[in-house]
């Protein structure tokens, strides 16, 4: 049986933006979509009541995804669609959901401001935890965001899809985030622009020379991305990608690359120490500015 894309929703702006960009995505890798609404205390379709404040809730529910599913279906309609209510309190059900899915689509609101309950703190908290790969889509997010612009520099959905963005860290394990990026980007034809970024130590004698770009901390970090990126070039060979390796700070060199991009893809140490479970500061500073869709990907 196939994985399926699974989209939780909870009726704001960011979760519709998020329900519409993962039918984009089934229909591009040819899954099943599964739409969930978790809430906890919320009577279960089998439990008879007459109690309006255990009958509201499921009434809601029913209308949110009943609403949902016809709003997807007319977009996508070869896509195989299907929508629960989960009666299980929201991070817990959708950690659930990610552990047999193939990705998670949730809202993002950034940080702050009022956004739905999915695209705040429980989207943060699943996406520090979840072993399978979230996505994290912002309200207004359309399909012609996604492509690049006409020659006339208006927005088109008929245009090349924008490039995928893929951030490295070498001193991690990276097949997960390749994996996921180099198919992203060969879904949508589009190129795979991959960053790493890297630092010479204070005390290292180039540090204060002009020509420091050209230092062998560089040489040496284009030729670990190249070594990286090889094997992955052969498995992908209609895939274009572009590598950089850039003596900057890590997070301006994944705002930098995510600016044009129409898909950023982000690394996440996973531990099963629930202590250490976080985002991270470049994925919390990229959630926080970038205006695509994240993709945050759990490594060991």
């Amino acid at each position: 049986m196939s994985r399926s894309i699974v989209v939780g929703l909870d009726n704001s702006p960011e979760s519709m933006c998020a329900a519409d960009w993962a039918a984009r995505e089934a229909v591009r890798r040819g899954l099943p979509l599964r739409l969930v609404h978790a809430c906890d205390g919320m009577a279960a379709d089998t439990t008879s009541t007459s109690l309006p404040e255990l009958e509201a809730p499921r009434q809601r529910t029913r209308a949110l995804l009943h609403s949902a599913v016809g709003r997807l279906q007319a977009q996508a309609p070869t896509v195989r669609l299907s929508a629960e209510p989960i009666h299980r309190a929201p991070v817990p059900a959708l950690l659930a959901e990610a552990d047999s899915a193939e990705l998670l689509v949730l809202g993002s609101q950034g940080f702050g401001g009022l956004g739905g309950l999915l695209a705040g703190s429980v989207a943060m908290a699943v996406v520090a935890r979840a072993r399978a790969p979230v996505v994290l889509v912002r309200a207004g997010y359309d399909l012609v965001d996604e492509h690049v612009p006409n020659g006339d520099g208006q927005s088109s959905a008929r245009t090349p899809h924008r490039a995928v963005a893929l951030a490295l860290d070498l001193t991690h394990e990276c097949d997960a985030l390749l994996d996921f990026a180099f198919t992203a980007a060969r879904h949508r034809s589009a190129p795979l622009h991959a960053v790493h970024a890297w630092r010479l130590p204070h005390n290292h004698p180039h540090t204060d020379r002009e020509d420091q770009a050209y230092a062998p901390g560089r040489w040496d970090a284009e030729w670990v991305l190249e070594s990286v990126l090889s094997p992955w070039r052969d498995k992908y060979p209609d895939v274009t990608v572009h590598a950089e390796a850039e003596n900057t700070r890590p997070v301006h060199a994944v705002l930098r690359v995510a600016e044009h991009a129409g898909l950023l893809v982000l690394g996440r140490k996973a531990s099963r120490a629930a202590q250490t479970r976080h985002t991270g500061h470049i994925t919390h500073m990229a959630i926080q500015h970038v205006s695509c869709p994240i993709a945050v990907i759990a490594h060991e």
